[in-house]
């Protein structure tokens, strides 16, 4: 199998994403991330298949690529990606690197080897000015503000140790109960954007 560029996981959990910028403007040392396993169905295969494509491969940041192609909703993927939560910042040692399925390099470390080879620092390597990239396909309110990315944060709560089992139990049940209620209400928002085919129907009714 080919490798692919772009393509990691969190070193925390193994969890699959897509690294959209490889390090930030004065911040070499986080990177910007597309987690995968949470995506809408349409959203993932999208982004999977445009991962794959020559134009992502041959591309040094996939946020390249990513703002001048749409999701099958028609929406700009890096804005909408951006709008929508699923940019998420995180430290580049916090990355693995998978480009097969035998390899894999922290990102902080393929950074340096990468500034090495150009003979640049780390701190070079970063795109200064998200809005040149095809600046003529991206509205200026979608234009998104690198310092403003939230840090990603891992939604499995951590548990005290000196917690009783029924202790834990009863915490990650709360946990569950609130990703739930989030869940429904994006699922709600959702609707009200766009009703799904069974929902219109009914109203037509």
């Amino acid at each position: 199998m080919t490798d692919l560029k772009h393509v990691g996981r969190f070193v925390k959990n193994g969890r699959k994403c897509l690294v959209a910028y490889r390090t930030l403007p004065g911040d070499a040392y986080n990177c910007l991330v597309i987690p995968t396993e949470n995506l809408d169905d349409s959203y993932h295969d999208a982004l999977i298949k445009l991962v794959e494509s020559n134009g992502a491969q041959n591309s040094n940041e996939f946020a390249e690529v990513l703002s001048r192609n749409n999701f099958p909703d028609g929406s700009l993927m890096l804005a909408s990606l951006h709008k929508t939560g699923k940019l998420v910042k995180i430290a580049t040692d916090q990355v693995e690197m998978i480009p097969n399925f035998t390899s894999r390099i922290r990102l902080d470390e393929l950074n340096q080897i990468i500034a090495e080879q150009l003979g640049v620092s780390v701190n070079d390597l970063a795109i200064t000015d998200p809005k040149k990239i095809n600046a003529d396909k991206v509205n200026k309110t979608e234009v998104i503000d690198l310092a403003k990315v939230e840090e990603v944060k891992d939604p499995t709560p951590e548990l005290d140790a000196s917690l009783s089992v029924e202790e834990r139990a009863t915490r990650l049940r709360g946990q569950a109960d609130k990703l739930s209620k989030q869940a429904a209400d994006l699922r709600r928002q959702a609707e009200e954007l766009v009703p799904t085919k069974r929902n219109v129907a009914k109203k037509a009714q």
